[in-house]
């Protein structure tokens, strides 16, 4: 297991989080890497392009999907994470359920990444706490068969007040569990129970994110707010593939801040546009 120290240590420029979704369903490249073998492949691939941490996944949480069993989403990820562990990658496991998490641990993985924040599943919480793994606390309302009922943010400071009010509340959670403060990574769940202009104030205003004391993890790569950012005019929103671009703008924007880390699938195009961003200050990222 990679050590955590390092891991989370602080440096001028975010770590390139590379995804690999063993899924059938998700929704930028559904299907694609649903066969362990190419699924191992497409992390090699991602890692030559510069990824640091590779995120194994085998449930789409894109609106509306449904969840597949225990048992499907184990057989997806655990060969996959054995694999690229063994031969010496960080691998983050991708998951809400406690039996995964422990599965991938055993295997090798070095962080446990929970879109629910332990929400979903509570006891994913121990089983970090008894490993000592890096935990990413997502933003998290409800499952993503319903989760756009919940994209509501009326209260006082809006969608940013209350991503920092219920992040704070499972950061109590996870330190009443076990979790080292050490351990403890956030992610603000853009597209999760949001809707573009959610996504768009919180990247806006990730220093406030970032007040709450921890590293941050940002996924926005090819996500819809994009594709309805880049749409022509009266034309539906830009297809998956062709948001990635975009996206770069978002990860200089995220290192300009000081975030830990961004979620990306093409690693190669944030890496690139970070070295380019690093070359041109002398001591950095400013």
């Amino acid at each position: 297991m990679a050590g955590l120290e390092d891991l989370l240590a602080p440096r001028a420029r975010p770590r390139l989080m590379g995804v690999v979704n063993v899924t059938p369903d998700s929704f930028s490249d559904g299907g694609r890497w649903l066969e362990p073998s190419a699924a191992i492949a497409h992390g090699r691939d991602l890692l030559a392009d510069g990824a640091e941490i590779l995120d194994i996944g085998g449930e789409s949480t894109r609106p509306g999907a449904t969840r597949p069993l225990v048992e499907e989403e184990l057989g997806r990820v655990i060969p996959v994470i054995t694999a690229l562990a063994a031969e010496g990658a960080v691998v983050s496991v991708d998951t809400m359920r406690a039996e995964v998490a422990e599965a991938a641990l055993a295997a090798g993985a070095a962080v446990v990444n929970d879109v629910s924040g332990g929400l979903a599943d509570p006891r994913i919480l121990e089983v970090v706490a008894a490993s000592g793994a890096a935990y990413v606390a997502m933003h998290w309302r409800a499952h993503a068969d319903h989760m756009r009922d919940f994209a509501v943010y009326d209260g006082p400071g809006g969608v940013v007040g209350a991503v920092c009010e219920e992040l704070s509340g499972r950061v109590g959670a996870m330190l009443a569990a076990g979790i080292g403060r050490e351990q403890i990574i956030l992610d603000p769940g853009l597209g999760f129970a949001k809707r573009a202009e959610h996504n768009w104030e919180l990247l806006r205003r990730i220093d406030a994110l970032a007040e709450l004391g921890f590293p941050l993890l940002v996924g926005a790569s090819r996500k819809s707010f994009l594709g309805r950012l880049l749409a022509a005019s009266g034309q539906p929103p830009r297809p998956v593939d062709q948001r990635e671009h975009a996206n770069t703008a978002i990860t200089l924007h995220l290192a300009r801040h000081g975030v830990w880390g961004v979620r990306v699938h093409d690693v190669r195009a944030s890496r690139d546009a970070l070295r380019v961003a690093e070359r041109l200050s002398e001591e950095g990222l400013e």
